[in-house]
């Protein structure tokens, strides 16, 4: 069966988006290829800078013949309806349709249409144009003759009319082969803003940018390596690594991995070559975290350590170049440097700059007064301007100053919830925001908190104190790390909450896909805060609203369903206003571990023919008294009942009490007994109305009586 090879190559494409893209790009041309009746083996996407391909295998030669009926109207329906059927069909005359009797409908034509298949070579052709036009790119820009002004020599190649092709960066060829996997293969020419589809691509734009004329994938691979490019991202981001390892090795040294970085630069390299520079070891005296930024952000180079060392990073960093130096990179290793040095002495300005006094210091005083600020710290006169200056958090919202003073009000409660020290808190609340203040935050957003930490630590702040102001923002997705200090616990719940509850009081929810203040993520972090830190916290106390406790519900139930825990048994222990998170998860966990055994059985069956049996009846409108009559008890089954019930109820309430949920469940289970004695024995539904709302008030006390620990009538099985 014949393969299909596509490549469209232009000038550089973002990196960022050549993943993306590539994985369209087969979207695109399968979809559009099976919606026309061909089918095909395999496909797989490729990219480089300048170049996405696509290897489509098992392609049918031709699209299959198709022959559908069009069902039309009776035979004695009007001229119209006739008419309309014939030019829907494609039919010239009624009498080349077909007459088919129904005994119910009676007499009505059909049109028999047969649609011969068509060549995939013509097909191929016909969508191609189409998806180029079309490609989705987060961002394009216009090329081409189309582009031209009108007036233009170039203007009408394509004739009149044509719409410029927006395309990422200008597109420069287009190879479209199509053939068996041994025989010749032909190209399928098409025309996109007078390229013309063919058999020629070219090279590594330095090293070999001559044309190379290809017949399928497999020499195009081939050819393309022989001509300096690696086609396959995953193969030159695997030898980025290695060599980047092998090389830190054998300078005594260790490569710090970094999966983000390695994805960029394998693309923008086509033929990667990985070399090591230096820089001056005073450098060093920067934190690390702003020397890994600095060399990662401006020049896409990784950074190395000693051998086996935990912190801190050595003077030497690795780049990786698109060119194969006959210096063996001495210039590039050169050039590079420079650019390194330049940028870490910024960043050494940055960094001294944020550890001294601030030139306006008296105009600083009022907003140190309001957070108890002393104007002799460097990290205190921050927060001090981040107030002064009104900085906005959100329009609706307030500055961050107003910001701060919430979140402290908030802390101040939480504290002894947490069981944190209160002054500890206070200090960590006020001083959380004054990074984004610093010149070094300024420049890498990303080290806000972090930074933080370290101009608290330099100015002696508590050692919780700086933990905290780190270590507020966390967790940030479900497997970054908690919180470890009980001053820092508080403070990123106080941080969130707020966040929460003033987004949620401007009707500023998350909608469908759209999150765009990651308000979901802020409550999984509270629901990972609580339950793995054993944080007992009403949330009503906080947030006061139900619609937002039943967003926490479901953040709740996505946490808890990851860990394994079922549908059905979260919702039996849930009900709109619980807002012990913490309770929640372990009235869900001793109900997982009770269910499945032989008492966890009998307590769903003692419990579910009572509570649907009385359902049904309050549905109907059936009087249920308000509580159980001991002198309309007449059959020895139902005081039986009755006093299991009283029994189990007091003693699965002791448990509830103490938060021992399987020790009340098991004593709830010993109702499985008398309540099946019951059925057997007695007739709930009595002629007298009085002993029938009784026995009704019988099963209502079961009901009350499981509801302590969960709604067993929500549990299936």
């Amino acid at each position: 069966m014949p393969d299909l090879l596509l490549e469209l190559r232009s000038e550089e494409i973002p990196a960022r988006m050549q993943r993306k893209a590539a994985g369209d790009l087969k979207k695109l041309v399968t979809d559009a290829l099976v919606e026309r009746g061909l089918t095909y083996e395999g496909a797989r996407e490729y990219w480089t800078p300048r170049r996405l391909t696509l290897d489509i295998r098992g392609l049918n030669a031709r699209s299959a013949d198709v022959r559908e009926e069009k069902k039309g109207p009776r035979t004695d329906a009007n001229e119209k309806a006739i008419e309309g059927f014939l030019r829907g069909a494609g039919l010239s005359d009624i009498s080349q349709a077909e007459v088919v009797s129904d005994p119910k409908k009676g007499d009505f034509y059909i049109a028999i249409v047969n649609k011969p298949g068509r060549p995939a070579e013509e097909i191929i052709a016909e969508v191609m144009p189409g998806i180029i036009r079309s490609f989705p790119w987060p961002k394009s820009m216009r090329s081409g003759p189309a582009s031209m002004p009108k007036g233009s020599s170039y203007a009408g190649i394509e004739g009149k009319g044509s719409e410029s092709l927006r395309w990422v960066r200008p597109l420069q060829s287009i190879v479209c082969l199509f053939g068996p996997e041994h025989d010749e293969t032909q190209v399928i020419p098409f025309v996109i803003d007078g390229i013309v589809a063919g058999n020629v691509t070219y090279g590594h734009r330095f090293h070999a940018p001559g044309p190379i004329t290809v017949r399928r994938f497999e020499d195009y691979v081939s050819s393309l390596e022989k001509a300096k490019v690696i086609l396959d991202a995953d193969r030159r981001k695997d030898i980025i690594l290695h060599d980047a390892k092998d090389l830190a090795f054998a300078n005594g040294l260790e490569l710090v991995e970094d999966e983000g970085l390695l994805e960029e630069v394998s693309g923008l390299v086509e033929w990667p070559q990985v070399l090591m520079g230096t820089f001056e070891e005073d450098y060093l005296q920067i934190p690390a975290e702003i020397i890994r930024l600095t060399i990662k952000t401006n020049q896409k180079c990784f950074v190395t350590r000693n051998q086996g060392a935990e912190e801190g990073l050595s003077n030497r960093f690795i780049l990786i170049s698109n060119i194969e130096a006959r210096d063996g990179g001495k210039e590039i290793i050169h050039g590079n440097g420079k650019v390194v040095r330049a940028r870490l002495s910024d960043a050494r300005h940055f960094w001294n700059r944020d550890q001294g006094d601030l030139p306006d210091l008296e105009t600083l005083k009022g907003s140190a007064a309001k957070f108890g600020l002393d104007l002799k710290k460097p990290l205190d006169q921050r927060m001090a301007k981040l107030d002064a200056l009104n900085v906005t958090f959100h329009a609706k919202l307030g500055t961050q100053g107003e910001r701060v003073t919430r979140i402290r009000e908030l802390a101040k409660a939480l504290a002894p919830v947490v069981g944190a020290d209160a002054a500890l808190v206070d200090r960590a609340v006020v001083l959380a925001k004054a990074d984004l203040r610093t010149e070094a935050v300024g420049e890498f957003p990303e080290l806000q908190g972090l930074m933080g930490r370290k101009y608290a630590a330099l100015q002696g702040e508590n050692e919780s104190v700086a933990a905290a102001i780190e270590d507020h923002y966390k967790p940030q997705g479900p497997s970054d790390r908690l919180p470890a200090d009980k001053v820092a616990i508080t403070v990123a719940l106080a941080d969130k909450l707020d966040t929460l509850v003033g987004f949620w009081a401007i009707d500023e929810k998350p909608t469908g896909s759209k999150d765009p203040f990651a308000l979901r993520r802020a409550a999984l972090g509270v629901v990972r805060i609580l339950l793995e830190k054993n944080v007992r916290l009403p949330l009503l106390s906080v947030v006061k609203d139900l619609d937002l406790l039943s967003f926490f519900h479901d953040r709740l139930k996505v946490y808890l369903r990851d860990l394994g825990a079922r549908y059905d048994l979260i919702d039996a222990v849930l009900t709109p206003d619980s807002d012990d998170l913490l309770m929640i998860a372990r009235r869900v966990e001793a109900l997982t571990a009770f269910i499945t055994g032989e008492d966890g059985k009998n307590l769903l069956a003692g419990t579910k023919r009572a509570t649907q049996l009385l359902a049904a009846e309050e549905k109907k409108g059936t009087l249920v008294a308000n509580s159980v009559s001991e002198e309309l008890l007449k059959l020895d089954a139902e005081k039986a009942l009755y006093a299991a019930i009283k029994m189990a109820s007091a003693d699965a309430a002791k448990a509830v009490e103490a938060e021992d949920f399987r020790s009340a469940m098991q004593a709830l289970s010993t109702l499985r007994a008398p309540v099946d004695k019951f059925f057997e024995d007695v007739l709930v539904n009595d002629e007298d109305a009085a002993i029938r709302a009784n026995r009704l008030a019988l099963l209502k006390a079961i009901r009350e009586a499981t509801g302590t620990v969960a709604d067993f009538s929500k549990i299936t099985g």
